[in-house]
């Protein structure tokens, strides 16, 4: 097995299968070895062997005990509102370049540094909305600001696409 392949992705399920993270197959291996996990989904056709005996290559695997994490703070920064908006400007919904952080009601107005308050706009909208609501500006949101869940932001770090993992992260 080369390093390559021991590199790979594994989703990380708690015993209550709840996703927890992800993890290299390495690390995933060796928790099965030490018999803190066991396999829920191996991948189709990679194995991995030793000089003796073969095991098949991990996709998801789950803890045989249930481990105790408190929920994860989403920290409110400007990557994280960039991101959770998919760097699309929330009032033209445009990808366009440079995008700034918006304040749905603006700060002179009692608006807050929060999730609900906070929007990815791009140059050109956030210049023409000023310092004024969206109303008042007569520029509609494309989707209702809210804090995203730690979950969400596992959904957004895999950058290829399992099948098997679909069920597990998209439908908690």
């Amino acid at each position: 097995m080369t390093s390559i392949a021991l590199n790979r992705k594994v989703l990380i399920l708690n015993q209550s299968y709840e996703p927890l993270s992800v993890v290299s197959a390495q690390k995933a291996i060796v928790l099965i070895y030490l018999g803190k996990a066991e396999i829920v989904e191996k991948h189709p056709t990679m194995v991995v062997r030793s000089i003796m005996i073969s095991y098949p290559y991990p996709s998801i695997i789950r803890l045989s005990r249930y481990v105790y994490i408190p929920r994860k703070r989403v920290i409110l920064s400007r990557k994280n509102v960039l991101r959770r908006d998919g760097f699309r400007c929330q009032y033209c919904g445009e990808k366009s370049q440079p995008l700034t952080v918006d304040h749905v009601i603006p700060k002179r107005m009692g608006g807050q540094d929060t999730w609900e308050n906070l929007v990815c706009a791009c140059f050109n909208c956030n210049n023409k909305k000023g310092d004024r609501t969206p109303e008042i500006a007569n520029m509609l949101l494309q989707s209702k600001p809210k804090k995203p869940s730690y979950l969400f932001f596992i959904q957004q770090e895999i950058k290829f696409s399992q099948e098997s993992w679909k069920p597990y992260l998209f439908l908690s």
